[in-house]
């Protein structure tokens, strides 16, 4: 089991990998926080108001961190 640290650190690095593909679009993803299995993120720019918010955070963002890191339960947007 990973401790917290090595856990954010590798969010962090799946974030980056993922933030070009967002701004391409003119959106933005920020990492908030990790807590007890939950990724906190923010999505912003023209993600705030897209359709496919929801598609994008659970099968796009929260499927990659959760298959490389199974310490991940949930990535959650906050607002």
């Amino acid at each position: 089991m990973q401790n917290n640290e090595n856990i954010i650190k590798k969010v962090k690095d799946i974030i980056d990998e993922l933030k070009p593909f967002l701004v391409s679009d003119g959106g933005s993803l920020e990492f908030i926080d990790y807590k007890d299995g939950v990724v906190y993120v923010k999505l912003g720019g023209a993600c705030q108001d897209c359709a496919f918010l929801d598609i994008t955070l659970k099968d796009g963002i929260e499927q990659m961190i959760m298959n490389e890191i199974p310490e991940v339960k949930e990535v959650k947007n906050i607002n």
